[in-house]
């Protein structure tokens, strides 16, 4: 059985109540739940969600050697910051796919850039959650 690692950054745990109208009003755990329905007896998914760069920058580092067959990363906003995320993605072996919610190049042009996709096997967004489902079709 593959195994998938999704990895959301800052503020993705306010999902549901976090701008509706942009990010949608269900929760990342009822989403997850969905998700692993969906997958059960085919990939095991885990889940990491941190707000703080350098742990995620720990999480990925730890999952990238052997641990997982591949990762969902949604960085949020440290998508467009984080030269330290790119250097991670770049140095570990499993395969990232960069996931966002909204159209982020719909949205403000700050958001129009990411410092991570030149590193990740690919890229998703605007799909709502269902960006996440498409990574994971994706690494499978």
């Amino acid at each position: 059985m593959k195994k998938i690692l999704i990895v959301n950054g800052p503020n993705l745990n306010l999902l549901g109540r976090r701008e509706p109208d942009v990010y949608g009003s269900q929760s990342f755990d009822d989403y997850l739940s969905e998700l692993r329905s969906r997958y059960a007896g085919q990939v095991e998914l885990s889940y990491y969600q941190s707000n703080v760069e350098g742990e995620l920058v720990n999480r990925l580092q730890e999952a990238g050697f052997g641990e997982v067959d591949g990762i969902v990363l949604n960085a949020g906003a440290y998508t467009h910051t984080s030269v330290a995320l790119g250097d991670c993605i770049r140095a570990i072996e499993a395969p990232v796919v960069e996931v966002h919610i909204s159209n982020v190049h719909a949205r403000e042009a700050f958001r129009h850039r990411s410092l991570l996709a030149a590193a990740c096997r690919g890229v998703i967004c605007g799909f709502g959650l269902d960006s996440y489902r498409l990574a994971v079709e994706g690494l499978l």
